[in-house]
């Protein structure tokens, strides 16, 4: 929805510590406008180039279920603003959790002497700064909170996964099922006249097992995510959860460790993507472009992958886990084309890396929340689709392996990676022959990027968590099965 903004004025600055608002304490909405433009204007005056107000409402909570109980439920409300100030291309951001008029006024004061801005004389007339027509992403979702899972419900479903795991697999030790609801209302206002709000809300649950048999262990764990959907938890297939766990813990408790080597390697879809994400995608981000630490900073139009890839960054997609109708500098979602036939076509920027590299905006600047300035992040992050079906890949291996389920792992700054493998098998002469545990796949994104040789046609995305500078951020990650030619694998 589309509201009017009220008419600027003009005040002296002796007369602005006796302003008063009659803005809507329990929401954000366009009664914001009138002592966000003054406070825009303040800053203006004080000779800053660019001001941004980001205000936030949350309300989260979360809750665990291990075996047969409920063993925690962690709700957190919190309301809070950030003012970002520039001048030239530095910047600083002030944080607090008072909302009134004073104190937004009293965090843009202390950007602005952080800066080294001084307010002009009082005498001096601060003109309001003016504001676009307030854009409502939220005025759809207004109900959301309200219809969410009761925390009664949570547990329920939750202990209803647990029993039907403990059905279903074999050796059980543990079992452990979490969910959490994070409801977010953002507004954010800028000297540009940016002027909008959004309501966002993300969910998340996930189930983990332990089986053991004597010296023999296996653990594994799924998780799904969502945005948009109030009854998310309780659609949940939970059955259909546990059988996939049980299945997969079960084929690993007995498998053979893997011998170190190099070998060609099949990922699988779905999370088998956090590989792009955290070697690569972290790279065309436009922080990185600031610290000097991505190798692709000048290889702009140039082939940096093999010719079959194509990577895509984007917050579009229906209820994935890094959809967003605006990001947190109020700029609208977008999908941003990465990587074309291997060629490097686009970075992710913020505002901030905009003023500091050049590269435009792409609608990626996010923060967890009011107390982080935003910075360029990932959204929906994936290698698209190719053209090769799942027979073409494994039939052109002779002797290599399938990583099924991608585990955790580490990522250097300029794009070495580690990352364990939670299920996988060995491939002989283009067929699945035996699983195998304990390989990790390590490499360096510039070498990876030219091995990937062919893609499969089912590109699946998975939801994820991404901590960078301005926090942890949800995203989602993907990929279709794709074949790596060669690569280190660390085993026994």
């Amino acid at each position: 929805m589309t509201l009017a903004v009220p008419p600027l004025t003009s005040l002296r600055l002796q007369e602005i510590p006796n302003l008063t608002y009659q803005s809507a304490t329990d929401r954000f909405d366009a009664s914001w406008a009138a002592p966000l433009s003054m406070l825009l204007g303040l800053g203006r005056s004080a000779g800053a180039d660019f001001i941004e107000f980001f205000l936030e409402r949350r309300n989260y909570i979360s809750c665990l279920a291990e075996d047969d109980a409920i063993t925690s439920i962690s709700p957190s409300l919190s309301t809070g603003a950030g003012v970002r100030v520039f001048k030239g291309k530095a910047d600083c951001y002030v944080s607090t959790n008072d909302v009134s008029f004073q104190g937004l006024k009293a965090a843009l004061e202390k950007g602005l002497s952080i800066m080294g801005l001084l307010l002009p004389a009082t005498s001096a007339y601060v003109p309001e700064v003016t504001l676009e027509m307030f854009r409502d992403y939220g005025s759809s979702k207004e109900n959301w909170l309200a219809n969410c899972t009761t925390m009664q419900v949570m547990g329920d479903v939750l202990l209803g996964a647990n029993a039907s795991v403990e059905k279903v697999a074999k050796h059980l030790q543990a079992r452990q099922t979490s969910y959490f609801r994070d409801w977010q209302e953002v507004l954010v206002a800028s000297s540009d006249g940016t002027f909008a709000r959004d309501i966002r809300l993300t969910q998340s649950v996930a189930a983990n097992v332990l089986c053991a048999d004597g010296e023999h262990r296996s653990s594994t764990s799924q998780r799904l995510g969502n945005t948009s959907d109030p009854s998310f938890l309780t659609a949940w297939d939970y059955g259909t959860t546990a059988e996939e766990l049980a299945e997969s813990a079960g084929k690993m408790l007995y498998a053979d460790y893997v011998e170190s080597g190099t070998y060609p390697v099949i990922m699988a879809n779905h999370f088998g993507g956090v590989i792009f994400h955290e070697a690569c995608g972290h790279l065309l981000e436009t922080t990185q472009i600031e610290r000097g630490t991505t190798p692709f900073k000048d290889k702009k139009g140039e082939k940096i992958a093999h010719e079959s890839l194509t990577a895509w960054d984007e917050g579009r997609s229906n209820e994935s886990f890094g959809t967003i109708d605006m990001d947190d500098e109020g700029m609208p979602a977008q999908r941003t084309l990465l990587i074309e036939n291997g060629v490097l076509k686009n970075f992710l920027s913020d505002r901030a890396g905009s003023v500091r590299t050049g590269h435009p905006r792409t609608g990626s600047g996010r923060r967890q929340n009011y107390t982080f300035s935003a910075a360029s992040r990932m959204r929906n992050t994936f290698i698209d689709a190719g053209d090769h079906s799942l027979e073409d890949l494994f039939g052109s291996i002779d002797r290599g392996i399938y990583c099924k389920k991608m585990g955790g792992g580490s990522v250097g700054a300029t794009g070495q990676f580690n990352f364990a493998v939670d299920e996988a098998y060995l491939v002989e002469n283009g067929k699945i022959t035996r699983p195998l545990k304990g390989a990790t796949l390590i490499g360096e994104a510039v070498d990876i990027m030219q091995k990937i040789s062919m893609c499969s046609q089912d590109l699946s995305l998975a939801p994820g968590f991404c901590g960078s500078v301005s926090g942890s951020v949800y995203v989602t990650v993907g990929q279709p099965h794709l074949k790596v030619d060669s690569i280190t694998v660390g085993g026994r």
